[in-house]
């Protein structure tokens, strides 16, 4: 694409270090940016170690992978974020903080620049408003884990340009992904639907219907899913469900959104699923066991 050539990831994290791990491999510069810069040598580190399974599998070459990684570069300035042609923002799921980033690099912005949000359920809108270029503003929701999974849900806003949009499509589809369309509601697609279901399950577990394996086990055999909707929840992080969750509950106003009581108190505790290595399972032994 002629119109992009360098990504500035902004926020090391998991989902950061996805998008800066698939963007590489389909050719672009990458600029990885986080507030503390000792997590951008952890992504490094981790996007190494993902990219060297992807070889054992016959996924990728080893030329590729060094390849790829050579695109990506550790950057602690926002200055030179700003530079990019397209900055994506992969922060923790909170609005102010998110609003508070995009303040902070619009001083540094280039008049080309494109600007994207990784959210996964909050208004593009309101994002695109923290900015000084809304209709260069866009939704690009990746899945999680990033590498494997093929969706990238594309949100408008409402200032959002149709040359942004189009843009923006390309984009996806040159990293091989699929995309889905998403007016800019409550939590988009599939955390519209999927999201609830964590939550009934996580009721289903408060109000006693059935254990932690039960449920689990349930759903993966009932209804064919890969993984159970507790587990699922840990692997995503409790704290970002519930955030989800609020934002479902406080947009649309309907007592079904309501986040599970248990869900809070789990989320209270610091029991925010594998990244601690305690959820609905406890990870911190040879195998997960179920906490209740």
């Amino acid at each position: 694409m002629a119109e992009i050539r360098t990504v500035g990831v902004i926020g090391a994290g998991q989902m950061g270090s996805g998008i800066a791990h698939v963007c590489a491999l389909a050719g672009y510069n990458v600029l990885l940016h986080d507030v503390a810069p000792a997590k951008i040598d952890e992504s490094v580190g981790l996007i190494d170690r993902n990219m060297h399974r992807q070889v054992a599998r016959g996924l990728i070459g080893e030329a590729e992978r060094e390849a790829a990684l050579g695109r990506i570069r550790p950057e602690p300035s926002l200055a030179e974020i700003g530079r990019s042609d397209l900055v994506i923002e992969a922060a923790t799921e909170d609005e102010d903080t998110k609003k508070s980033i995009f303040r902070a690099l619009s001083p540094h912005l280039v008049d080309k620049t494109l600007l994207a949000s990784n959210t996964s359920s909050i208004s593009i809108t309101r994002l695109a408003s923290a900015t000084d270029r809304p209709e260069r503003f866009i939704g690009l929701h990746f899945m999680n884990p990033v590498p494997l999974m093929k969706l990238v849900e594309i949100i408008r806003g409402i200032a959002t340009g149709a040359e942004t949009y189009e843009i923006a499509v390309a984009f996806a589809r040159s990293l091989g992904k699929t995309t889905a369309n998403a007016e800019d509601f409550p939590a988009f697609i599939v955390n519209r639907v999927l999201v609830p279901m964590i939550n009934e399950a996580i009721y289903t577990l408060y109000e006693g219907v059935g254990t932690v394996d039960a449920i689990d086990t349930a759903l993966k055999l009932g209804a064919n899913h890969p993984m159970g909707p507790l587990e699922l929840g840990d692997f995503i992080g409790l704290d970002t469900v519930l955030s989800i969750m609020n934002v479902l509950y406080e947009g649309l106003a309907d007592s079904k959104y309501r986040p599970c009581p248990l869900l809070v108190k789990y989320v209270e505790a610091g029991w925010l699923g594998r990244k601690v290595g305690r959820g609905f399972y406890d990870y911190r032994g040879d195998r997960p066991v179920p906490t209740r």
